[in-house]
């Protein structure tokens, strides 16, 4: 359902960067090929800033109310269902941050606050009813075969009689897709516990961005003949990814969940690096570059800029995507 670092480089600098990049851009699968261990398993601690502040400790709290759920699974849940905007209202009357429809909040919806009210549009209701819903389809289920997270995410889609009647997750398609996009969303809501996948397209991405060094920026510029090939932040980011098969959104903040985020000391050439002014909350994110290695990326800056290398160890650094093409299939069209 439904929710930018002056650095002019001259020509001699520009060509030399040139040859380095193209250096990481094979480089970059060498290191792939030196890290075997991806991600395994859920956590329980969210990334950094993956949740705005205003919900944070929400969401860490009631996203432990049981064993079927976490709190990076809550955050998807929310992200996908409204991306974390409390006033959001869907054409089949689903409200608020949670969507609830109005029958199923009579029935699940409980005062998380304890203010002596149970409101559908108060975060400090919906977000713990949320969980609480969650973890009641779980108990339905209980007794079902194979994993309790996903037999309860397929009875918030299809109805827990249908998870009993098939044993686990129903052969329907539009469950199996919710199941797939929601663990998969977990991932970029979860801090890592190990080193990340490095993505196999990072390189394409790269030589993409590189071929379009000096062009001049154009806000909401996607490389069109009508932009007349010029780019903003993330039409940059999103065609470079698009020239190896990926499609990410339009926007930076929604960029920032293509895959999950690797320290800034594991950052490899190709993943996405973010920038912001309040650092507590990924949609604030305002700006975004392909990072190339040595703590340089290539971006589109600003208005009156081109497209260039630009450092990454600034204050308002925020963090970094691993794209996968999983994590980009799961990102909702419109949050």
């Amino acid at each position: 359902m439904t929710v930018r670092k002056a650095w002019l480089v001259g020509g001699a600098v520009l060509g030399a960067g040139l040859s380095f990049v193209m250096l990481l851009v094979v480089g970059v699968y060498v290191v792939a090929g030196n890290l075997a261990n991806g991600v395994g398993g859920a956590t329980k601690a969210l990334a950094k800033g993956s949740v705005p502040a205003a919900y944070q400790n929400l969401v860490q709290k009631w996203g432990n109310l049981c064993t079927a759920i976490n709190p990076a699974l809550l955050a998807a849940q929310l992200y996908q269902e409204s991306g974390f905007n409390p006033k959001a209202q869907s054409a089949a009357a689903a409200q608020g941050i949670a969507q609830f429809i109005p029958g199923t909040w009579a029935t699940h919806g409980i005062d998380g606050d304890g203010d002596g009210d149970r409101d559908v549009w108060d975060p400090n209701d919906a977000i713990p009813s949320a969980a609480k819903y969650d973890c009641t389809l779980a108990s339905y289920v209980k007794d079902v075969p194979g994993d309790a997270t996903r037999n309860m995410l397929a009875s918030y889609n299809a109805g827990a009689y249908a998870v009993i009647k098939y044993g686990g997750v129903p052969p329907y398609k539009e469950t199996q897709n919710y199941v797939k996009t929601i663990t998969t969303l977990e991932e970029s809501f979860a801090a890592p516990v190990t080193r990340v996948d490095p993505s196999k397209q990072a390189a394409g991405a790269i030589y993409y961005a590189q071929k379009k060094l000096g062009t001049p920026y154009l806000w909401g510029g996607d490389g069109t003949a009508q932009d007349s090939g010029r780019f903003d932040c993330s039409g940059l980011t999103k065609a470079a990814y698009e020239s190896v098969g990926i499609s990410l959104p339009r926007v930076a903040n929604d960029q920032w969940n293509a895959g999950q985020h690797p320290a800034r000391d594991e950052l490899l050439p190709g993943d996405l690096v973010f920038f912001s002014d309040d650092l507590t909350n990924s949609r604030a994110i305002r700006h975004v570059g392909i990072y190339v290695g040595g703590g340089y990326m290539i971006d589109a800056p600003r208005t009156g800029a081109v497209i260039r290398f630009d450092p990454i160890d600034t204050p308002d650094y925020f963090g970094a995507t691993r794209v996968t093409e999983d994590g980009a299939k799961a990102l909702p069209t419109t949050v």
